[in-house]
């Protein structure tokens, strides 16, 4: 693999292969016996996703150069292939990249070091997919015929996306929910109520809804929750053993009812910690497949301490 921009690069075995080789590390964190520079270059906001780079970074030993888009060069006029040429020049050995454009990676075809998509703008996030298939396989230990509803904000979702294309490679029956203008019609998946999902899902992930991304519109009304969100007793109608996901952050009593985010079925904190152990798997298998990092320069079975 040269680099991750997309979760379609990987087969149905390599994605579980990364997924099998997150969860070993749950249990010890290998340490990278070398020098080695990340870069984590963020030009959105972003908590999650990029503070668990960092976790996994350092987990795995390896040096972070953290990026500050607000007061970089950018603000000159500097572009993205000229601030991601930067890093590399300076010896950074791969790039950790989320950007508001959906296509930014087509900037990036001369840069010799890898690079992780880390978000781009309303397309792709496969490290989130990453995460939440891993989610889903602690609690069901499998894919295929499980059925997946994913409620909300569809049309700007790049969780959506992601993940759709994903739980489909691996034998999931994957349907989604989306309040009216929030649909994306180019997706070739069931459109259902949001009462149809919770009665018929083994896992109901929620999206948040993206008002920064709507332009002349405001779908965000005081009645989202009652239409279109998970109530509490829509959650009352899901099957025994269903879950809840959400890719966070959380619009608490609009797309979730407040006391659901941390129930029994919730496992929306479950996927922010299976962030660190998905964003090890990949960077120790791109720094791997670069051959950058060699058999050698991996210490296994140590505890890392952060």
């Amino acid at each position: 693999m040269n680099h991750f921009f997309s979760i379609d690069q990987l087969s149905q075995s390599e994605i579980m292969m990364l997924l099998k080789l997150a969860k070993k590390y749950k249990s010890y964190s290998p340490n990278v016996d070398k020098k080695i520079f990340g870069a984590n270059l963020f030009f959105e906001p972003s908590t999650r996703t990029k503070m668990s780079f960092i976790v996994a970074q350092r987990k795995l030993g390896i040096d972070v150069l953290d990026f500050n888009e607000s007061v970089s060069s950018t603000k000159k006029g500097e572009s993205l292939y000229d601030t991601a040429r930067t890093f590399e020049a300076i010896g950074a050995n791969f790039l950790v990249i989320r950007h508001q454009s959906d296509r930014w990676m087509d900037e990036l075809k001369d840069i010799s070091i890898p690079i992780i998509n880390a978000g781009a703008g309303k397309s792709e996030h496969p490290t989130q997919c990453l995460l939440d298939l891993l989610t889903i396989y602690d609690s069901f230990e499998q894919f295929k015929d499980l059925k997946i509803s994913i409620v909300g904000d569809i049309k700007h979702s790049r969780v959506a996306h992601s993940n759709i294309k994903a739980l489909q490679k691996l034998g999931a029956d994957v349907y989604v929910s989306a309040p009216p203008g929030l649909e994306d019609d180019k997706l070739k998946t069931p459109n259902i109520t949001v009462d149809q999902a919770v009665e018929l899902s083994d896992v109901v992930m929620l999206l948040r809804v993206q008002s920064e991304r709507h332009i002349g519109k405001n779908e965000t009304k005081t009645d989202y929750l009652e239409k279109y969100g998970l109530t509490k007793l829509r959650e009352k109608r899901m099957k025994k053993n269903a879950i809840i996901l959400h890719p966070a952050p959380i619009n608490r009593g609009i797309e979730i009812d407040s006391t659901l985010v941390e129930c029994d079925r919730s496992r929306i904190f479950n996927q922010m910690e299976n962030g660190v152990y998905v964003r090890m798997a990949l960077m120790m298998k791109l720094l791997q497949d670069w051959g950058v990092l060699k058999h050698e320069n991996v210490i296994e079975e140590r505890n890392a301490i952060l």
